[in-house]
């Protein structure tokens, strides 16, 4: 079981842009790679294909997929889509950041 949870404004986005391509069953990945200026990096993908060894959560009828090696840096997530003057973006709101950078993406635990 995951404590990482897609806020309704993600889920909405993903479900757009699923219809918008004519694929009910897409999904969003979350997954964390090492790099970035902080030492971690969140990376986001839409795919229709679940891993055996993926965690699945749901929110609005809209999956999560995070794979289980990444599930440590992220687990407590939130995983938001934000709208402002500088663009949109899907963010990540991670108690297990100790510190992050200025582009949003990076972080370090």
């Amino acid at each position: 079981m995951t404590d990482v949870r897609l806020s309704s404004a993600a889920a909405k986005r993903v479900a757009a842009i699923a219809a918008r391509q004519g694929d009910p069953s897409l999904k969003l990945r979350l997954s964390v790679d090492g790099g970035g200026c902080a030492g971690f990096q969140y990376k986001f993908g839409l795919e229709s294909q679940v891993a055996d060894d993926d965690i699945v959560t749901e929110t609005d009828g809209v999956q999560l997929v995070i794979d289980a090696v990444s599930l440590p840096f992220i687990d407590g997530a939130e995983v938001d889509y934000v709208e402002s003057l500088g663009g949109a973006s899907f963010q990540v709101r991670n108690p297990n950041a100790t510190s992050g950078c200025g582009c949003g993406t990076s972080f370090s635990v």
